[in-house]
């Protein structure tokens, strides 16, 4: 069983039907006891960074994410979800993380030399992934293949070697982490058709 964490930032339905898709019985829960029994976990997100890491304090969610990470159990989060395990967040402000991942969370900036129409924020539509690691979740997925995103900030994660793929826009930027049962996407599986569906499939398999 699969469990997702309901803490009303992300549209959970699209991701629970996803794994349904998969043959991976899926259930949605906001209930800290539930994440802490869960066998694995995924945390999507949409939102703002600063709502979402109230509403997992409020909740009581931090600590069962935290402990669930820690004692090795397959955990994927999904762009926001992504964001959330790391240290600090720069969205509107300076937002402390859940501290997973070290590293920060950064907005797309337009380069020198290129016009603010050229690079449109947020960064939205179908874009290619680059792999850097081996990943478990890409098993099956061809270097190169098309993802969704809907974002308009970035990790940096401080050690690079927990990143798995890139995109570029127009510079590259991290798409992936993976390190040991923790796994994260900027990208949304859920809506990258036949490709999403295998890293889901991937991820239910572990």
């Amino acid at each position: 069983m699969i469990t997702i964490i309901d803490y009303q930032m992300g549209n959970l339905r699209s991701v629970q039907k996803a794994f349904e898709k998969v043959g991976s019985a899926a259930e949605v829960t906001g209930d800290p006891r539930a994440v802490a029994r869960a066998e694995k976990i995924v945390l999507p997100g949409v939102g703002a960074f600063r709502d979402a890491i109230d509403e997992l304090k409020r909740r009581e969610l931090v600590e069962p994410i935290r402990q669930a990470i820690e004692r090795g159990k397959p955990f994927l989060g999904i762009c926001l979800g992504l964001q959330l395990l790391f240290d600090v967040s720069h969205e509107d402000g300076e937002y402390r993380g859940l501290g997973v991942v070290p590293g920060e969370v950064v907005r797309f900036e337009v380069p020198p030399g290129m016009k603010p129409q050229d690079m449109k924020i947020p960064h939205m539509g179908w874009n290619q992934l680059d792999f850097v690691e081996d990943c478990p979740l890409l098993t099956g997925v061809d270097n190169g293949s098309h993802f969704y995103f809907v974002h308009s900030y970035y990790v940096v994660p401080r050690d690079e070697t927990v990143v798995a793929a890139t995109a570029s826009y127009p510079a590259p930027f991290c798409a992936m982490i993976q390190r040991d049962n923790l796994f994260a996407t900027q990208f949304h599986p859920e809506k990258s058709q036949a490709d999403g569906l295998r890293l889901l499939g991937n991820f239910a398999a572990l």
